[in-house]
This record gives structure tokens, sequence and C-alpha cells, in this order.
């Protein structure tokens, strides 16, 4: 690891932060992508009843 010197606690905050943001996104996404994925689902099977 390289020497930040007096940085090293605004770098290594910018580091940690930028990846728990990273991982709520990633998080939201599946989510969200869960939730469409029911919501498709469930369209389908009614389509199916009326074909």
């Amino acid at each position: 690891m390289p020497d930040l010197g007096k940085y090293a606690d605004a770098v290594l905050s910018s580091y940690a932060l930028s990846l728990l943001l990273v991982f709520a996104l990633v998080g939201w996404a599946v989510m969200r992508s869960r939730k469409t994925r029911a919501a498709l689902a469930e369209v389908e099977e009614r389509m199916k009843g009326r074909g």
C-alpha cells in the first residue's frame, strides 16, 4: 500500500464510502430485479388464463 501521509484518513474513508455505495446499488438492483421478475410472472400467469 502506498504511503498516503496526512491524507490517509480522507482517502481510506473515501474508498470505504465508495464501496458502501456500490454494495448498496447492487443490493437495490437485485431487489428491484426480483420484484420486477415476480410482477412479470404474475402478468404471464394472467395471460395464460385468458388464452
